[in-house]
């Protein structure tokens, strides 16, 4: 589409929205920017769109005559895509994009995609690196904090773009073709947006559905949802597993991280998992899935060899702090769901004190609070899941749970509570909203008052 006098609207006026505004008006586009929220500060909005723009805000009720002009309308990924507005602007014929979806049109270069449950952030800044390492022209951006559409005006015929995605992203894209995508893994989570797993697994799959047999889809063999994708796609599929070796693929062979594209040649080891700088064997999935995307995409292996060996992992992932009076404190802040908080505790080798709790996404706490396996000491439970995850904890036995009002409460008590040897975790399986705006917040906090012990 060629969006020169087209009238646009943006739905949603967040980081998102204000980066397909700006990428719009690059592109000679008529732009709304819309949010049902007739409490926000229209002149603040205006304010990020900065000097010289022309975008038109509008909040509140989005009034039925302008509906009848639109040409397009790009949705922001944290507005749900089954509101009313929304469903009768489709039943007009008003075609309806996610922000991924402009930035691609509008956009040059290869795309590099990268989604999944947990892991999604680890391996997209990896690859990032590698990449960096290997071309010339490398953009990392979605939902790692940089938009897409901040980049999409930059970008190059010889630009590799490298995205990681989410479902609320893959929700609404329609051409979108990565050269090479990545499903890590899928377990339950943001299921109070997609209603149903079936909704869910639709979404993530979005990220191969352009993709034909010259692309490569990398998936995780040991998850069954994602190694049921291969019978799916018409992409050729390159499997990563830290369980089993595999004919063809990239594997874990004790330490060996070994690299087999053909079946008929011998596998390279491309590194030992001692030289790794993170830790853990998600981490081992998350370098695995990075190596195959770079390796499927043509970077040299020396390269990529390097980079993974440089790479000294994610800020708020299971991030040392520091060590006070003999406790070790971790950041975790990105357990935002009970399988990437799974993976927190299982890092851990000591007693720990383990800060849980946050915004509710209807998620399941069993199997989180059945992998404690001894390690916890105490929960300490903060935010709007607090009495259900202390409930669903005495149904699996473990009683030791503190529920406070405020995070520094909380953060009080694992001080008062943590002895020499013992190690405090903030890895809460719950998302951050109600109380921060966003999990880097939550994790910058907990940080802030560790080093001032």
């Amino acid at each position: 589409m060629d969006l020169q006098g087209k009238k646009v609207l943006v739905f949603g006026a967040g980081i998102s929205g204000i980066g397909s505004c700006g990428l719009l008006e690059k592109e000679g586009a008529e732009v709304i920017l819309y949010d049902g929220n007739d409490k926000k500060d229209a002149e603040a909005m205006k304010a990020q769109l900065g000097e010289g723009s022309k975008v038109r805000v509008v909040l509140g009720a989005f009034p039925e005559e302008e509906m009848e002009s639109l040409d397009l309308v790009v949705m922001s990924p944290g507005v749900p895509t089954d509101l009313p507005v929304v469903l009768a602007m489709k039943e007009k014929g008003i075609p309806v994009w996610g922000e991924i979806e402009l930035a691609y049109v509008c956009g040059k270069g290869d795309v590099l995609g990268i989604t999944g449950t947990n892991g999604k952030t680890t391996t997209t800044s990896l690859l990032g690196e590698i990449m960096k390492n290997a071309r010339d022209s490398v953009f990392v951006v979605g939902n790692i904090g940089t938009p897409y559409t901040n980049a999409a005006a930059d970008t190059r015929e010889d630009s590799v773009i490298v995205a990681e995605l989410s479902s609320f992203q893959l929700e609404s894209i329609h051409t979108f073709h990565p050269k090479v995508s990545a499903v890590l893994n899928i377990t339950p989570d943001h299921l109070n947006r997609h209603h149903t797993m079936e909704a869910y697994i639709r979404a993530k799959m979005n990220i191969a559905k352009n993709q034909t047999p010259e692309d490569i889809c990398v998936l995780n063999y040991e998850d069954e949802e994602t190694r049921k994708m291969a019978d799916e796609f018409q992409a050729s599929v390159l499997f990563f597993s830290s369980k089993h070796k595999l004919e063809q693929g990239i594997y874990l062979d004790g330490e060996d991280i070994v690299y087999k594209p053909d079946k008929e040649k011998e596998g390279t080891v491309i590194c030992k998992t001692g030289e790794l700088q993170i830790l853990g064997v998600h981490n081992y999935e998350n370098v695995m899935a990075a190596v195959a995307m770079a390796a499927a995409y043509g970077v040299d292996l020396d390269v990529i060899r390097k980079s993974v060996l440089a790479f000294k992992g994610v800020e708020h992932r299971i991030e040392y702090v520091a060590e006070k009076n003999g406790v070790v404190y971790y950041n975790d802040s990105k357990g935002t769901n009970p399988d990437a908080a799974i993976k927190g505790i299982q890092a851990m080798n000591r007693p720990t004190i383990l800060i849980g709790g946050g915004y509710d996404k209807q998620s399941d706490f069993h199997e989180w609070i059945q992998s404690f396996d001894g390690k916890v000491r105490y929960l300490v439970l903060i935010g709007a899941t607090k009495e259900q995850i202390q409930k669903e904890a005495a149904e699996c036995g473990f009683h030791d749970c503190i529920l406070k009002d405020t995070f520094e409460e909380a953060l009080d008590t694992c001080v008062e509570l943590a002895r020499p040897g013992d190690a405090v975790l903030l890895s809460p399986a719950c998302a951050s909203w109600g109380m921060f705006p966003n999990y880097e917040v939550r994790g910058e906090e907990f940080k802030k008052y560790v080093n001032a012990l």
